[in-house]
């Protein structure tokens, strides 16, 4: 028998009325309190094991910070005019997809006793939902469960983002996550996951969100970007900050390693294999793109090149990463980034203006490793926690890449066809045309519809940069200014440093300025 006291709000912790100690787990109870007035019989709650509830906590909120990353990531390859627009559209889709959660998103997701489509409305609201335990995990309760697969639906928007940028409104986008995440990602989680799911009862595997969040994401972003159209200006230019996309791709990376060894919702040792092999296909993903890079472009090592290879091959691991050894999970990087730099090619021949190549790299690295997670999957590896599978081809069960076939093709259509209906319906909405227009795609999208651009300090220097070409003046708020000869050597001139910032002396001549500030004029 264990004592336990039910805390008085007016006390202290540690302080409790002890009026209120109840006998829990026991036939019998005290009847001097029982027979007191102020006495109240409350509801047993279900115990969890503390060490449980404290993993998926703190992973829960480690794999949160992809949002930024993610935010981070994109902004760094965008023109600078429109890159704030996408680190708040990354937090944007954190608040909206939480509220479509708690109205309808769990309750679609994971209620229990919902068809092979999709969940019933039991949990409106997260309503009846108690201290019920998870249907994954009995030791891990229902609620908490609940915030970890809202995750998963909060992150997978913004993946889509980075096809659309530059061009398509921000409001229209906003209001496009939640219809996407109730119509598309809602019952694609439930088709994978959930045990009623149609593709869970086939027998395809999916550990960390291959279909759910990278195919269905690769696939909305090929269909976005034909429903809002190209860029007015299509050309190729380099990261406008490469320090943006280095610090989002760490985020990404960290939050990525987490986020799979959580997927399995408990702190055993198939968590650790998890995180194994989902950090080894990050590795192989990025040293096998840097030296393709390296070979097709020039022997250069495109830092670029190596963080887009280290996501292809998260991509691609995160179906099977829970079903193969840290041996296959090399394959899983290697294939996933060869598969994918060379379908950069593909939005080419597609004609769609995919800015950041969204769909060649989760699109067509979600259904590398899903195929792959039917030939590498084994028995041994998901029999670490007592999960039972037949495995893949290694363990001789040939079917399986069948079933992950028909989980990748039907997972694709769904995303790609529903998302050109709903944005159909958006369109044709008044004052939801999705395509900004191209005087504001000039301007930029965070100085028209933000009102603020992300360099907004640095706006007034740049006339002062340019009027000081060739002549000798004062600049507090350059960093520094040198300049280059028309032969291309340079610099000719020493920059020195004053009491309130630097001298700039281009001395005459025919000479083209070299300027260097913050926002990389």
């Amino acid at each position: 028998m264990r004592m336990s006291a039910s805390l008085n709000p007016g006390l202290p912790l540690g302080q409790e009325d002890v009026e209120t100690v109840t006998i829990l787990n026991s036939d019998t109870v005290n009847s001097q309190f029982t027979n007191h007035s102020s006495y109240h019989h409350y509801p047993t709650a279900r115990e969890y094991e503390p060490a449980g509830l404290t993993f998926l906590m703190m992973t829960s909120a480690i794999t949160w910070i992809m949002l930024p990353g993610v935010g981070f990531f994109y902004s760094g390859m965008a023109r600078s005019k429109s890159a704030l627009s996408l680190l708040m559209l990354c937090l944007w889709s954190a608040a909206i997809v939480s509220i479509q959660w708690y109205l309808i998103g769990f309750t679609l997701c994971l209620s229990n006793t919902g068809g092979k489509l999709i969940g019933n409305l039991d949990h409106l609201l997260m309503r009846e939902i108690g201290d019920r335990p998870s249907f994954t995990h009995d030791q891990v309760p229902l609620l908490l469960a609940s915030v970890w697969y809202s995750l998963f639906a909060a992150i997978t928007p913004t993946v889509f983002l980075g096809a659309i940028a530059e061009r398509a409104r921000f409001f229209p986008t906003v209001i496009f996550i939640f219809l996407w995440s109730t119509f598309v990602f809602d019952f694609l989680c439930y088709w994978t996951w959930n045990k009623n799911g149609w593709s869970f009862l086939l027998g395809s595997l999916d550990f960390g969100g291959g279909t759910p969040v990278h195919l269905s994401s690769g696939a909305a972003a090929l269909a976005f970007s034909y429903m809002v159209g190209k860029r007015e200006d299509t050309s190729e230019k380099p990261p406008q900050n490469m320090s943006n996309v280095y610090l989002g791709t760490s985020f990404i990376w960290c939050g990525w390693l987490v986020a799979n060894a959580g997927s399995g919702l408990y702190p055993h040792i198939r968590a650790v294999n998890v995180f194994v092999t989902t950090n080894l296909a990050a590795s192989m993903g990025g040293i096998t793109w840097g030296i393709i890079d390296y070979i097709r472009h020039g022997q250069k090592w495109s830092p670029l090149g190596f963080c887009a290879g280290v996501i292809c091959g998260l991509v691609c691991i995160t179906p099977a990463s829970g079903y193969v050894t840290p041996s296959s999970s090399l394959f899983f990087g290697f294939a996933g980034a060869i598969c994918c730099n060379f379908a950069m090619s593909s939005k080419k021949l597609l004609h769609v203006d995919d800015a950041f190549d969204v769909f060649s790299c989760h699109g067509v690295g979600a259904i590398v490793g899903n195929l792959l997670t039917g030939v590498f999957a084994q028995r041994k590896v998901a029999a670490v926690d007592g999960q039972h599978i037949q495995g893949g081809w290694l363990d001789g069960h040939w079917a399986q890449i069948g079933y992950q076939a028909v989980d990748t093709a039907a997972g694709f259509a769904w995303s790609f066809f529903v998302t050109l209906l709903i944005l159909f319906f958006i369109n044709k909405f008044p004052g939801l045309h999705l395509r900004a227009s191209p005087e504001d795609q000039e301007v930029g999208l965070d100085k028209v519809e933000l009102g603020v651009g992300l360099y907004e300090h640095l706006n007034d220097l740049k006339p002062e940069i340019v009027s000081a070409i060739g002549t000798k003046t004062i600049h507090p708020n350059v960093i520094a200014i040198s300049t280059i000869a028309e032969n291309g050597h340079g610099p000719q001139h020493i920059i020195k440093n004053g009491h309130n910032g630097f001298i700039v002396d281009s001395g005459g001549g025919k000479e083209m300025a070299d300027v260097e500030t913050s926002d990389h004029i």
